[in-house]
């Protein structure tokens, strides 16, 4: 009798950690290739059961960001996943490989089909996050953000509206369950204690108000992360060969040609807001995370342990494991 009991309840407590983990992806597509592979990352995660992914938003301020997007979602079988655009903001100029959204075939037909031509046609991010946020329940959303500080610091102070009666700060209190960034760095590199991480100069000060007045739990992947977990080149040059054209590989050789191994920031932050128990990295004690005028950031611990912000740390051990679980997690083929 006991036996019968304990096969439902082990079944039942299986089903609740498998829950897909509600996922708002927020990026600047186009200014490094480690946000595509995150955005892979994610679509081989949806269709693993892990992830449900609610929207991507861009914080890159150029029209071919948000085709290209809606290319590599198509690409993997989700061609109506919501897309949200950044308005003024801080990187207009084109990326080297968005105009992959309006590459050709020999006959003339688009190379990754979308219907989203032009990110001049998609709705403003910060509307489109915070109606998402009052439709989900409670503490239900992951946010990852692996751009600039814009969309979210915008999140952070827009007004109730008709999605929500709640303030920015008060509905991110109440429907995100927490925030991986990729951004800022902890830990010296290459004997620069005081680096200055691209995604944070860019918008300084949208980076200092989401550190200081951010209401739910965040966790920082910096700099050195990446960097001690570099994508093998030899991964593009022979494992994406199951299709013709691959917006991964294609993207890749256009941003930097191999023979080079790119830093995985963008992924590590997405590896760890969906897998946070898996061991793939260690974390920093509670503390807040402050950023200079200059783009610096700098960590200081809690005394009480109470603080919203931690950072990630990783082992040698850990950064093979990382590098696999990336690449693996990059290059499955899309289910359709």
């Amino acid at each position: 009798m006991k036996k019968a009991i304990l096969i439902p309840l082990l079944l039942a407590a299986a089903l609740v950690r498998a829950a897909p983990v509600k996922l708002i992806f927020d990026t600047d597509m186009g200014n490094d290739v480690d946000d595509l592979m995150a955005l892979c990352m994610i679509h081989n995660l949806c269709s693993r059961g892990a992830v449900e992914l609610l929207a991507v938003t861009i914080t890159k301020d150029h029209p071919q960001a948000a085709a290209f997007v809606d290319a590599v979602n198509t690409f993997y079988g989700r061609p109506d996943v919501p897309i949200g655009v950044v308005k003024g903001g801080a990187t207009p100029e084109p990326g080297k490989f968005n105009l992959l959204a309006d590459a050709k075939n020999e006959d003339g037909t688009l190379r990754y089909p979308h219907d989203l031509m032009s990110g001049n046609d998609a709705p403003e991010a910060v509307g489109l996050i915070r109606k998402l946020l009052a439709a989900e329940k409670d503490s239900s959303v992951m946010l990852v953000q692996v751009g600039f500080f814009t969309n979210l610091r915008r999140l952070l102070e827009s007004p109730p509206d008709a999605c929500s009666p709640l303030g920015g700060r008060e509905l991110i209190a109440k429907k995100v369950k927490g925030l991986a960034i990729m951004a800022g760095a902890f830990q010296t590199v290459n004997w620069d204690t005081r680096h200055l991480e691209y995604n944070v100069v860019k918008d300084v000060p949208a980076a200092q108000a989401l550190a200081k007045d951010w209401p739910a739990p965040v966790v920082w992947s910096g700099y050195e992360i990446g960097v001690a977990a570099a994508f093998p080149h030899e991964v593009i040059e022979r494992d994406l060969e199951y299709v013709r054209h691959h917006p991964l590989k294609e993207a890749y050789i256009l941003y930097q040609p191999p023979p080079h191994d790119r830093p995985t920031w963008d992924p590590t932050a997405l590896l760890y807001a969906v897998y946070p128990e898996r061991g793939y990295f260690e974390l920093s004690p509670a503390g807040t995370v402050t950023v200079e005028d200059n783009g610096a950031t700098w960590y200081r611990p809690s005394r009480d342990g109470k603080g919203l912000h931690r950072y990630l740390v990783m082992s040698a051990g850990q950064a093979e494991r990382v590098r696999e679980a990336i690449v693996q997690l990059s290059v499955a083929p899309p289910k359709r």
